[in-house]
């Protein structure tokens, strides 16, 4: 019986996936070759605001968090999230090794415990691998997997948007990206996304007639 139940859980294994692909991100994360700017005039507007740290390191617990999630509501959102969010890291990746682009610091004052968190990201993340942002990438596809998640509470819904946006807001002002990486990285996501559920098995489970509006909700995933 404890057995059948561990079996269970073992799809969540496949979350493991991620931080081996992101060992390539590693690999990649350094200045040699030709480094673009992608930084415009707008982007000089936004002011470096630390606070934003918080929900910028908050990325890590949210993703694993919400793909738990995902499995346990409905398995089929969560192969979808997660194929998807695999296959945009691939992606990301291939244009960091093509196309790499790097962001303006700010200089970072030596108090405050705010301040020592951007400086601990500085420290363990260099200024480059920008375009597509792999924080937007994730927390956009959250929302994108949770719009189709039936059995997800509209409180719960309303703080995977919340927790969404201010970890994509978070990566302008804590200067770690400007505003072409994000529109990069939620039209990788809108491609992936389309292309995953109209040409795979999900397409006859998640495009139900309706399943959107609420309809058929008993039915999703069976």
């Amino acid at each position: 019986m404890m057995n059948a139940k561990l079996r269970a859980y073992t799809p969540l294994l496949w979350i493991l996936v991620i931080p081996v692909l992101n060992l390539f991100y590693g690999l990649l994360n350094h200045g040699e070759g030709i480094v673009s700017s992608l930084m415009t005039d707008l982007d000089k507007q936004i002011p470096f605001v630390p606070v934003f740290i918080i929900p910028y390191l908050l990325w890590y617990p949210f993703i694993i968090i919400m793909l738990i999630a995902f499995f346990l509501s409905n398995k089929r959102v969560y192969y979808l999230t997660l194929l998807t969010q695999c296959l945009g890291l691939i992606s990301c990746y291939l244009v960091y090794a093509l196309f790499q682009t790097t962001v303006s610091r700010p200089s970072i004052p030596e108090y405050g415990i705010l301040y020592k968190l951007v400086a601990f990201v500085y420290n363990t993340d260099q200024p480059f691998n920008c375009f597509p942002s792999i924080h937007v990438l994730t927390s956009y596809l959250m929302i994108k997997g949770v719009s189709i998640c039936p059995k997800m509470s509209r409180l719960f819904i309303a703080a995977v948007y919340i927790c969404s946006c201010s970890i994509i807001c978070s990566t302008l002002f804590v200067k770690q990206h400007v505003l072409l990486d994000i529109a990069g990285a939620i039209a990788l996501v809108e491609i992936l996304w389309f292309v995953l559920i109209r040409l795979s098995p999900f397409k006859q489970t998640i495009l139900l007639k309706g399943v959107n509006q609420g309809e058929k909700n008993e039915h999703f995933g069976r």
